[in-house]
């Protein structure tokens, strides 16, 4: 898989217009002597277990500790290296793998039977074989969600291989450093400076690339840098008062020095950036490690909703147990997006993340023990899950315009929802042939569950590593006490709901949407009953078109995600909202006229398409108008508000296609949506937006 990894990032790098000589970069590295040593201590461990050498298996643990530890503090000083803190959250993966183990890396038989390597090529001396008999307690106990689980089956020479959670990490970590290392150009590693006099205060800004939202301290001389933050709306910034921080003079290097009081002074910018912003976010360290710890989560995220589907009907064999199970998951958006965008508007989104991610991890990891329990525990506790996640949503959120430049605020977004449609395509199905191999017995199919599990604390750790610039917050005065507190959140919930009723561009956008995205809920609720009942079959039969038809809506988010992270840099982002509510509208209308499978698959792509116009200049608007101290509550109302819509259309939709029929409800829905896209279009707030 490491291999693999090396290979697509300096592809991925060549194709990009990079250069193969900027590997020499790679001894910039701050402490590359200690990794070189991390990496021998840690290799020639493992050799010389494998080889039988005498005394060194009697100190494996220390020496695979001393290994682990020396890599994970390289990586960390290193963390403002695009990659480098995704292998960081690896890296720690696999240690606690092994180091839980007494210095054994512990791999799951049935991973080993599916991949086809027999048992026999493995070194006793090195790794610890965890049977599928093993009890739920036990597995755990051997840290069996960090070890090699997911079976790699491919027959191909070198190819064949199981990898845990971390190696996913380790090998998305080194991809992307290599192609950041590839395409970077030296202003990128060197980010540059800019010194001013404001008002009495010197303003230090640094250059946006490889070490974006990662201070940088001129010669040592401004101590206390950092701990006064700005908002990063235009790029992190560090304020410090000209008497307090600097005593006399700012040191730059070469000797040069500047009186606090000079006029305004700026070191020399560097050339332009890459133009490209997908290429400019690859290279944004914070960005990028929150964005592929985002992606790898998403894909643990596809394989337990499966595997709960599965867990839940073979506990109750009734559809609509599995179908409570997916309303408790939807309740939370309608009652917590307001209370959660409020909490993390004051307990700051770092945090939030953080402690979302633990959360999660540990209800996943105890949902199928609490399902073989008692099945009927699987609905507080999926309602559970999901109301975490929506503390970890607007915390996401309102993170991204204090990450990236205010000009890649689109693409950032594109990028987003791009590992979204990433996650549908690709893993739904991979998702579908994990769990089919799991579901031979309940035991296994816990496994689906700790794989997820794994996930949240990677990422949670991967979160640690990436800066995110503090917000500046008003200091209360309120009174301690319980009353106090009360009244306070109260005020603070009442706060973020009065600026998005009187922001009218966003209100209206708000109102908008709620009618817009009715059909987005009826098409969820009745795509299968129009797959079995409407389409005619000649090509692809039912189930299969049902398939085609949610493969064509992914595949145009898809797409639909990666042009607007292009496209809006030229084209208003109010006539995009507009537009792309009517194309919806009009392809979900459609849909009534046609019964040919093709026809319908090329009208769920469009609407796929459509999605993206719409949802990601939305996105975007909210979060340049919005106060970033409001940013979390803001969203948190339009989630519910939008979301309920969804689930209202959900709910009638199904009520309606017994009355007039599926085709004659997906028409009228439509045509909400069509009436929407031109209201939008009509109303000068939204469509000059």
């Amino acid at each position: 898989m490491l291999v693999s990894a090396i290979v697509a990032g300096l592809l991925a790098g060549l194709v990009a217009g990079g250069h193969i000589d900027n590997l020499a970069r790679v001894a910039r590295l701050r402490w590359i002597g200690l990794l070189f040593t991390a990496l021998i201590v840690r290799l020639g461990t493992e050799a010389a277990l494998r080889w039988g050498v005498p005394d060194v298996s009697a100190f494996r643990l220390p020496l695979f500790a001393l290994a682990f530890g020396l890599l994970a503090f390289v990586l960390w000083h290193n963390r403002d290296r695009p990659g480098m803190a995704v292998a960081l959250g690896g890296t720690l993966a696999n240690a606690s793998a092994i180091l839980v183990n007494g210095g054994y890396m512990p791999v799951w038989k049935p991973a080993l039977d599916v991949a086809g390597i027999p048992v026999s090529e493995l070194s006793p001396a090195y790794h610890l074989v965890l049977t599928a008999d093993l009890g739920s307690l036990e597995f755990l106990r051997h840290a069996g969600p960090l070890a090699d689980v997911i079976p790699i089956a491919i027959p191909l020479p070198f190819i064949q291989n199981v990898a845990s959670v971390g190696d996913l990490f380790i090998s998305a970590g080194i991809a992307l450093f290599l192609f950041a290392t590839l395409v970077a150009r030296p202003e990128d590693l060197e980010p540059a400076l800019e010194l001013e006099a404001q008002g009495g205060v010197v303003v230090v800004r640094t250059g946006q690339a490889l070490t974006l939202g990662r201070p940088m301290v001129l010669g040592g001389a401004l101590t206390g840098v950092g701990t006064t933050p700005t908002s990063a709306a235009f790029g992190p910034a560090e304020v410090a008062p000209t008497g307090a921080v600097l005593a006399a003079t700012a040191a730059l290097p070469g000797g040069l020095a500047i009186p606090a009081v000079a006029p305004p002074i700026a070191v020399p910018t560097v050339a332009p950036r890459p133009r490209h912003p997908y290429v400019r976010l690859a290279l944004n360290a914070d960005f990028s490690a929150l964005w592929l710890g985002q992606l790898i989560s998403l894909f643990g995220d596809r394989v337990h909703q499966i595997a709960l589907g599965v867990l839940v009907y073979q506990a109750t064999g009734s559809a609509l147990g599995v179908g409570l199970v997916f309303l408790s998951a939807t309740v939370p958006n309608l009652l917590v997006g307001p209370i959660a965008g409020t909490l993390v508007d004051r307990w700051g989104a770092k945090e939030v993340m953080i402690g979302s991610d633990l959360l999660r991890a540990g209800l996943v990891l105890l949902l199928p023990l609490a399902v073989a329990a008692n099945v009927a525990y699987a609905y507080p506790m999926v309602f559970a899950i999901t109301a975490v996640s929506m503390f970890f949503r607007p915390a996401r959120f309102a993170v991204i315009p204090r990450v990236v430049d205010r000009a890649d605020l689109q693409p950032a977004n594109s990028a987003s929802w791009v590992a979204e449609s990433m996650a549908d395509i690709v893993g739904y199905p991979l998702a579908g042939l994990f769990v089919a191999f799991l579901a031979a017995g309940s035991a296994n199919l816990a496994l689906a569950f700790w794989f997820d599990a794994a996930t949240y604390v990677v990422s949670a750790v991967l979160i640690l590593g990436v800066t995110i610039p503090p917000l500046v917050r008003e200091a209360s005065e309120r009174a301690p006490g319980l009353r106090s507190a009360i009244a306070g959140f109260r005020d603070e919930l009442v706060d973020g709901w009065r600026f998005l009723r009187r922001e009218q561009t966003l209100f209206a956008n708000t109102l908008v949407s709620m009618v817009g995205q009715l059909s987005i809920g009826a098409t969820i609720a009745l795509t299968v009953v129009y797959a079995r009942d409407v389409l005619d079959g000649r090509y692809i039969g039912y189930p299969a078109n049902y398939a085609a038809l949610d493969g064509a809506i992914g595949l145009g988010n898809l797409l639909g995600g990666l042009a607007m992270g292009l496209l809006t840099v030229r084209v208003r982002r109010g006539w995009l909202i507009g537009l792309g509510y009517v194309a919806m509208g009009l392809f979900t209308a459609l849909l009534a006229a046609t019964g040919n499978v093709l026809a319908a698959a090329a009208l769920m792509f469009g609407t796929g398409v459509a999605n993206m116009v719409f949802v990601i200049p939305t996105q975007t608007i909210f979060q340049e108008r919005t106060p970033e101290t409001l940013l979390g509550r803001v969203i948190g109302f339009r989630f519910s508000v939008v979301f309920g819509s969804i689930t209202l259309a959900m709910g009638v939709s199904g009520f309606l296609a017994e009355v007039v029929g599926v085709a004659a409800v997906l028409a009228g829905f439509g045509g909400l949506t069509l009436l929407a896209g031109i209201a939008a279009l009509l109303h000068p707030a939204i469509r000059d937006a």
